[in-house]
């Protein structure tokens, strides 16, 4: 992969900033041009700085650190970060097929690449939560962020029809909306933090 240069990872930081506060904008400009390899780092250098906050928490909150607790957090999760990029690829090419979008792979790659950086900062704040009522807030407003950036990312990158897109999203937010309301919650908090999950249970 290519080396990452001192001004590319200034504009890793203009681009979250534009992200957030124009996303029409941001998505609008995205292109095929053969760079993959960028996309593919993005993923797992952000998936490595979520590691290595989730490894810092664990050494502050007086955790054991053995070889596995290490390894998973700073080799399995880059690289779960790696393989997410392309399951979501792989979902935003099914929703750009039903809402009339582009059918570019690379395009939706580059696209859920650049909002990686959401995966840290989610991977941190689920860290924070400590009982079931925090875990179940932070992890639904995770959630509707996340159904946010699809929708910008299906609209603005992958030009879909914004009615079709609305009701794909509307589609997600239902079957959310259904996890939550039922006992499938405990699974789906427990993937997000352990600890803070089995209160829900007890």
């Amino acid at each position: 992969m290519k080396k990452i240069t001192k001004g590319r990872r200034f504009r890793w930081i203009s681009g979250i900033w534009t992200i957030i506060r124009e996303p029409r904008r941001f998505f609008s400009k995205i292109v095929a041009d053969g760079n993959i390899e960028e996309a593919m780092m993005r993923a797992f250098l952000y998936g490595l700085l979520g590691g290595a906050i989730v490894l810092g928490m664990v050494m502050i909150g007086g955790g054991t650190m053995t070889f596995q607790t290490v390894f998973s957090k700073l080799v399995i999760i880059p690289v779960l970060a790696v393989a997410l990029l392309f399951v979501m690829g792989g979902l935003m090419m099914l929703v750009s097929e039903i809402t009339g979008g582009e059918r570019d792979w690379e395009i939706a790659i580059k696209g859920l690449a650049s909002v990686f950086f959401v995966y840290p900062a989610f991977l941190f704040l689920n860290a924070l939560a400590w009982n079931c009522w925090s875990l179940s807030l932070v992890s639904a407003i995770i959630d509707g962020y996340i159904l946010f950036l699809f929708y910008n990312i299906a609209v603005y990158c992958m030009k879909g029809r914004r009615s079709y897109i609305i009701a794909v999203i509307a589609i997600f937010a239902l079957f959310l909306i259904t996890i939550y309301a039922t006992e499938f919650r405990y699974g789906w908090l427990y993937l997000k933090n352990h600890s803070a999950a089995l209160a829900c249970i007890a």
